[in-house]
Formats: structure tokens, C-alpha cells, sequence
């Protein structure tokens, strides 16, 4: 347990540490990463703590649902693919795997900072329906 606690306090510290080089890169005239708008009126947190601490509410969720057995919307990967993940003007959506990866609204940054995201490799990087995604709520 205490080392996955250093874990999270490893991966929060390096997080922090790629924000600032991507803040200083910004600021030294290289361009940022584009994030597509969610589709509800606000998120779940306010935008600057959802950039810095995103990791550790999915985390937290992931613990509550697994060893809890506590399933909850609010920092739900699931809900945060079904309002931020939108599709393009042909209707596709973005995957995380393929070409068009940096239009997807997670890859986006984290291609930015060089930082791998494994989530997908066992989550949808998708809406699970067209349908999911157009009623999605913050």
C-alpha cells in the first residue's frame, strides 16, 4: 500500500514537472496542444484542478469501484470519454491508437508532454454509443 502511495506521489510529481516544461514550452513561442471543448456547460471540477489532479481522482474511482465496489459518474473515465471525446465532421471519433490520435481530447496533451496513457489498452477510448455521447452530462 505505502508503495503505491509513492507511486501516485511519483506520478503526480513528474505530471507537474511535464505542465510546467509544456507552460515554459508555450511561453517560449511552441505552439500548445488544441483540446477539444467538453460537451457540457462545465466539468465535473473547475478546468485548472481537473489539468493538475485528473490522475488522482481517476485513480481514486478506480479504487472505490474495485475494492468498494462504489460505482459513481462524477470521476468516471467512462463519462469523462462520453462528454469530452467528440466526433468529426464525418461522424468517426478519435482513438488514442490510431492516426488521428492528437484530435482526441486525452492524447492531445499527453502526446504533448510525452507522457504514455495505458488506460486504453483495456478502456474504450470512445463513446460506447453515438447516443451516450450526445446526452452526456458533466
Amino acid at each position: 500500500m505505502a508503495g503505491s502511495y509513492r507511486g501516485i506521489t511519483l506520478l503526480s510529481t513528474l505530471l507537474g514537472g511535464l505542465l510546467m516544461a509544456a507552460s515554459l514550452l508555450a511561453s517560449a513561442g511552441v505552439s500548445a496542444p488544441v483540446v477539444p471543448q467538453g460537451k457540457g456547460e462545465q466539468c465535473v471540477e473547475p478546468t485548472a484542478d481537473m489539468r493538475k489532479n485528473h490522475m488522482e481522482y481517476l485513480l481514486h474511482q478506480r479504487d472505490k469501484t474495485m475494492h468498494q465496489g462504489i460505482r459513481s459518474k462524477q470521476h468516471s473515465l467512462k463519462e469523462c470519454i462520453n462528454c469530452h471525446v467528440q466526433a468529426n465532421k464525418a461522424g468517426d471519433y478519435p482513438s488514442v491508437h490510431g492516426t488521428n490520435s492528437e484530435q482526441h481530447f486525452c492524447d492531445s496533451c499527453h502526446s504533448y508532454a510525452a507522457v504514455k496513457i495505458d488506460c486504453f489498452d483495456c478502456h474504450a477510448d470512445r463513446p460506447a454509443s453515438p447516443s451516450a455521447a450526445k446526452g452526456a452530462k458533466p
